[in-house]
């Protein structure tokens, strides 16, 4: 009965022009019609004098709170055009929403509008078309209304100050400030603190300790915030004493305190003074969030300080915090650089919505474990997925292409990346260069290095390394001459390019002018790795004196690469008694180095000393070791083809076998053959059969049959060719005409009419 004697008491005149009760529904200010009130003049109903507009400003308000800044405007219009006045909770709430929505052209207008209907504007309205004006980043009309305001306060001169210090306007945020000053305002800790945030280089740490006497003499040193800022601006400055002075002088530490700290001395390289105060803060029991984690997590991956790590992840479980994605993320980071790859795939598992730099760390730690069948694998699940990438994750898979020879995932992915804007500048690029020079592919690598507008060091030394690595060493040398034209510093992989560049082709003299011209006129001193690169110059060249005097002379305590080097040289060069001293050595530094033993025991047979060939053998067998297996692989159609020593396990067998006895017959070796890496039998009665089956041979005739007459064949093996299967492959080439390219473990091999670019100098 409530209800009824509501109705009841509604003015008849409105229930007159009704004959049914309206359906209740909940109120909308949008759904007000524009005219509601404008045309008083059609309704009885007198409205007091106080209450005019009433509506039409609601409306208005609404309108504004929804964004529809458009139609708000054209309301605007239509009531000063019937006389109806805008109230300043109205304009407020219009500046409001200009400001929010960044709509700087909205804003002009309504300040226009304002100026044409309100004489004297409070300063509060005055303050947010200020704010709106910073907001939409027009500081021009921001401070033109600063000027013409007729009462600044010290909110006024905070939102120009702030504006302009966010903008990095170094000179204009302190000029204001020094104007306030001098105008009798007093500053607060809400305008210290941006103008000490604005200060971020170690060029402005003198301003920021002049405002930090300014807060000194203010008054505001028991300020926790204030003197917080204090302490991360000294960071920020590069002053570690100064922002370490503040600290220990708080009165009350906080953790943002605390870990700016941390932070300061982790991006310093003091690390381990960031993790004492780490500990520190933990057994003062300040409360941990996940910032301060990732912070420490970064310098204990720094210092690959794998037990402090697993502590700290231990603690981190221990507070649930371990499937958020900004601390599990840097957990996956420490132990892909402490090289425990079951960890991080483990800890990677653990975060419930990894993010772009997430899944970017875990194939970064699938391609340093070797993993990167798995690193592909992963990619192609987030292309499926299509989740955000990021740049570093397309430069982890042109790695991972380069390290399998992959040149059509490479290819693609390289294709992906360009679509998405997502080769990253210089390194991204760098690494493509690398990829297409390993996959056989140097003239895309050259395109890739073309295309870059100012290569810098990484870049150069890229392209110079893959020409050296394809044996081009006359094109390497010309770029590295083209990259000290373009005033580029070469550094030490650039030189270990240009040295096995020289290798490659024996430039022994030349050689050994770049390895003396390092230091007095480059600047990079020699390391172990050069020294070896000259060690191997001289072996193959056959100056093997000169490679024994340099091993026994040089600054380094000779490694294991420096004995293999000359090894190598003493069985291309027949050199039994410098060979079993290299031998001697590599195999004290590494008694499973399995090359050792099969290159003595080859010299040993070679010089028919049978007794000493059957102890190296049995050394072996003591020893349970065993030659790593051959292995020869080609693309066909985007699927890769594998094949080992006597292979016949692929089901085009009969098709490969019957085309290489096409090409037996011209090529039988007398069995005075010089013995290679690859005859791991030690039986050789069986030399021929084995040279027939060695796995390049399979993948060159499989490449034979299946791929078209005009197409060349590339094979990549996993070891040295042997000299046997490099003429073959010579042979042919002369036969079918056919390009042919194999990359073993050493370089790259290009076979055309008979002839390779090695010109037989490998």
């Amino acid at each position: 009965m409530a209800d009824i004697s509501l109705l009841s008491s509604v003015p008849l005149r409105i229930a007159a022009t009704q004959n049914k009760i309206p359906s209740i529904k909940p109120a909308s200010f949008a759904q007000i019609p524009s005219w509601v009130s404008l045309k008083s003049g059609s309704s009885s109903l007198k409205i007091p004098q106080n209450q005019q507009g009433q509506v039409e400003n609601l409306h208005l308000v609404s309108l504004s709170k929804q964004g529809k800044l458009k139609e708000a405007r054209d309301f605007l219009e239509q009531m000063e055009d019937a006389g109806v006045p805008v109230n300043p909770h109205s304009y407020t709430s219009l500046i409001q929403s200009c400001s929010k929505m960044r709509s700087l052209s909205d804003g002009i207008l309504i300040h226009k509008h304002l100026r044409r209907t309100m004489n004297n504007p409070s300063g509060f309205l005055e303050n947010c078309l200020l704010q709106m004006y910073c907001d939409c980043d027009s500081l021009r009309d921001a401070e033109k209304l600063f000027v013409e305001m007729s009462e600044r306060n010290l909110v006024s001169w905070i939102t120009l100050i702030s504006a302009y210090s966010e903008q990095g306007n170094l000179k204009k945020s302190f000029g204001l400030f020094s104007k306030m000053v001098e105008s009798g305002i007093r500053p607060n800790s809400t305008i210290f603190t941006s103008l000490l945030k604005s200060l971020s280089d170690p060029s402005v740490l003198e301003i920021g300790r002049q405002v930090h006497s300014l807060v000194i003499r203010t008054g505001l040193t028991t300020n926790v915030s204030i003197i917080t800022v204090v302490s991360n601006m000294y960071v920020k400055c590069g002053w570690l004493e100064g922002a370490k002075l503040v600290f220990d002088q708080m009165v009350e530490k906080n953790a943002v305190a605390w870990t700016g700290l941390i932070m300061g001395y982790t991006q310093a390289d003091q690390r381990k003074d960031a993790l004492k105060l780490f500990v520190t803060m933990v057994n003062e029991g300040f409360e941990l969030d996940e910032y301060v984690f990732s912070v420490v997590l970064k310098a204990c991956a720094g210092l690959e300080d794998l037990n402090l790590g697993r502590q700290i992840h231990g603690y981190i479980v221990k507070l649930g915090l371990e499937s958020d994605v900004f601390v599990g993320t840097p957990v996956v980071d420490l132990y892909v650089k402490c090289a425990c790859f079951n960890s991080a795939c483990r800890a990677f598992e653990r975060i419930s919505e990894p993010n772009d730099v997430s899944w970017s760390a875990i194939i970064t730690g699938c391609c340093q474990a070797g993993q990167f069948e798995k690193s592909l694998e992963l990619f192609k699940s987030l292309r499926m997925k299509d989740a955000v990438l990021n740049s570093f994750v397309y430069t982890s898979i042109f790695q991972a292409c380069s390290a399998l020879a992959d040149f059509n995932v490479g290819a693609q992915v390289h294709a992906d990346a360009i679509k998405r804007g997502l080769v990253s500048y210089l390194y991204g690029e760098s690494a493509m260069i690398t990829m297409y020079s390993k996959c056989g592919r140097l003239d895309y690598a050259k395109r890739a290095f073309e295309s870059i507008d100012e290569p810098d060091t990484v870049a150069w030394t890229a392209i110079v390394c893959g020409h050296a690595y394809h044996g081009n060493a006359s094109e390497a040398l010309k770029l590295f001459r083209r990259m000290k034209d373009c005033v580029v510093r070469p550094n030490e992989v650039t030189f270990v390019g240009v040295l096995t560049a020289c290798s490659h082709a024996g430039l022994v003299t030349e050689a050994k002018l770049y390895l003396e011209s390092m230091s007095p006129e480059y600047g990079v001193e020699p390391t172990i790795d050069h020294y070896n690169c000259m060690i191997d110059i001289y072996s193959r060249a056959g100056l093997l004196q000169e490679a024994y005097k340099l091993i026994k002379g040089m600054a380094f305590e000779p490694d294991l690469m420096s004995w293999k080097c000359l090894l190598g040289g003493c069985w291309i060069h027949r050199n039994l008694e410098l060979g079993k001293i290299a031998a001697e050595n590599v195999l004290q530094l590494d008694p499973t180095d399995t090359s050792g033993y099969v290159l003595m025991f080859n010299l040993y047979a070679l010089f028919g000393k049978w007794e000493e060939a059957a102890h190296v053998r049995s050394m072996m067998g003591a020893r349970k070791l065993k030659k790593e297996l051959s292995c020869s692989w080609i693309t066909v159609k985007g699927k890769v083809h594998r094949f080992v020593v006597a292979d016949k396990y692929h089901p085009q067998t009969e098709e490969i076998y019957e085309k290489l006895k096409e090409f037996n017959h011209s090529i039988m070796k007398d069995e005075s053959e010089l013995l290679t890496e690859e005859d791991v039998s030690f039986d050789l009665p069986e030399r021929k059969q084995q040279l027939m089956d060695h796995s390049e041979r399979l993948a060159i005739a499989f490449g034979l049959i299946s791929l078209p007459a005009n197409a060349p064949i590339i094979v990549f093996k996993n070891l040295r060719a042997c000299k046997d299967c490099h003429d073959f492959a010579k042979h042919v080439s002369m036969v079918t005409g056919r390009k042919i390219t194999i990359r073993d473990s050493c370089r790259f091999h290009h076979f055309h009419s008979g002839q390779c670019s090695c010109n037989d100098y490998w």
